[in-house]
């Protein structure tokens, strides 16, 4: 596979497209007024402990107090001066806390706070405050495992802290992750100090933006390409690799053109990202529905050319789907609790596989996520890791028309809604015309049934004139 990463930088917001074979597999916004603050380190202020929730409300210096289980506060500092466990009972107002953001505030709820501090680098995360490490389970093959495990075995570092072997780590040599893990080492030291010297609430370390996060994160072997539309950007881009990924700077390249994007034919594949409907090469079709609760994929046959039996049609449908949401879940960032309702297949050998293909699917995706099974009905439950706003968040505010229904009442109804509240107009008026005016599709309906329009007008005994305005909204109704 042909794998780039587009960056889009203008000072309104930037824009990181990862692109495989030209098919958008992750999609990206950050604004200035939007950045996200997960992964800042701040030094906060205990301003409640609610022992019924078993939670502590932080400020952090920013707006809403972020949210903070008192079990993690065990392994926190009772002090940033001087480190130990303190048990829940010393939890108290004015206490001084350590906290890195885990979430965004969504809605009225505060940012999601962890004492766990955790540094990302190119290859391994660095836990300070714990003393044990780890190997991410998407590292399969055993022998690297191991290999990976004495290299940290005969690390010397003056305190012990813990590490995360991330998947980059595969195959990297000593000296790489060795100098990974000494770089996360002086940055912890440093910020310990800034931390030591400053009052809460402070923020000790501010994550990278969207760029340098997309180069740290996606930017592997595999990518043939960093393109990027910006020569400031550009410049401080080529920085950045040169101090932690030298050896992939020949792989960065300036756009001199005018629409990076369009160029790419990426805009267009953007613009879908928020259509309910997902057309796949087959005919069949997902529809995507996000809700408050929970997030609802159903699959259709569609236009499938049933040229097989029932059975095998069902599964080549859905093993397309399943394919197909997996990369759906994370370009929307879809998270919380999903359901897929797949086509109904006899065939228990058919679940198992098709199940399989949407776990292979998924094994790329960086979030956190858990798949319960498939039920005989093709029902699939799952949960996915959702830890910025998502890019249909940034880019959509709630219909001011429908509310947030998603539909609008039809013209028929709204004809029979606008008799009805035409009536009540003119109930105890003496008047001896009204105006109701509408919009053209409600006129049509009225004036399909001209009878009920009528025994308006001989029972008030008033003359009603219908003045249709095309600018109007299909709901607007106005008397006079």
């Amino acid at each position: 596979m042909s794998k780039e990463i587009l960056i889009n930088s203008d000072p309104q917001e930037k824009r990181v497209a990862i692109v495989g074979d030209g098919l958008l597999l992750e999609f990206h916004i950050e604004r200035p007024q939007d950045r996200t603050i997960v992964g800042n380190i701040y030094k906060g202020r205990i301003e409640a402990v609610m022992p019924s929730i078993g939670a502590a409300f932080v400020d952090i210096g920013l707006p809403k107090n972020g949210f903070l289980y008192l079990s993690e506060i065990e392994s926190a500092y009772e002090s940033i001066e001087a480190p130990r466990q303190t048990p829940i009972k010393e939890v108290k107002k004015g206490q001084e806390v350590l906290v890195q953001v885990v979430k965004e505030s969504f809605g009225t709820k505060g940012p999601r706070l962890s004492t766990q501090i955790g540094l990302a680098g190119r290859y391994l995360v660095i836990m300070p405050l714990e003393k044990q490490g780890g190997i991410s389970r998407r590292i399969e093959d055993e022998p690297e495992r191991r290999r990976l495990r004495d290299i940290f075995k005969k690390l010397k570092l003056p305190d012990p802290v813990g590490f995360i072997v991330r998947t980059a780590a595969s195959g990297r040599s000593e000296q790489e992750l060795i100098r990974d893990a000494q770089f996360l080492y002086k940055l912890w030291k440093r910020l310990e100090k800034i931390a030591q010297e400053k009052k809460a609430p402070a923020l000790v370390y501010e994550e990278y933006d969207l760029a340098l996060r997309a180069i740290r994160d996606s930017f592997t072997e595999d990518v043939t390409k960093l393109i990027v539309d910006s020569k400031p950007e550009f410049y401080r881009i080529q920085h950045f690799m040169r101090t932690f990924l030298s050896y992939l700077c020949k792989k960065v390249e300036l756009y001199r053109g005018d629409d990076l994007f369009g160029a790419k034919d990426v805009e267009k594949q953007i613009n879908r990202i928020f259509e309910s409907h997902v057309y796949l090469k087959s005919k069949a079709y997902l529809i995507i529905e996000p809700t408050e609760g929970l997030v609802v994929i159903d699959v259709n046959s569609g236009g499938f050319k049933k040229k097989v039996n029932q059975e095998d049609m069902a599964f080549k449908v859905n093993a397309e789907a399943a394919v197909e949401i997996a990369r759906q879940l994370v370009l929307r960032d879809l998270g919380g609790i999903i359901v897929i309702d797949f086509i109904d297949m006899e065939h228990e050998s058919h679940r198992r596989e098709l199940l399989n293909i949407l776990k292979n699917s998924l094994s790329g995706d960086r979030a956190k996520y858990d798949i319960l099974g498939i039920s005989k009905f093709g029902i699939v439950e799952m949960t996915r890791e959702r830890i910025h706003k998502t890019v249909q968040m940034l880019s959509f505010h709630p219909c001011p028309y429908c509310k947030g229904k998603g539909k609008l009442r039809s013209p028929q109804t709204l004809g029979i809604f606008a008799l009805k509240e035409l009536k009540r107009y003119l109930k105890g008026k003496t008047l001896k015309q009204a105006s109701l005016t509408l919009a053209p599709p409600v006129i049509d309906e009225i004036l399909k049934d001209k009878e009920a329009l009528r025994a308006i007008e001989h029972k008030y005994r008033i003359k009603i004139n219908l003045i249709s305005n095309p600018i109007a909204h299909l709901e607007d109704i106005k008397i006079a």
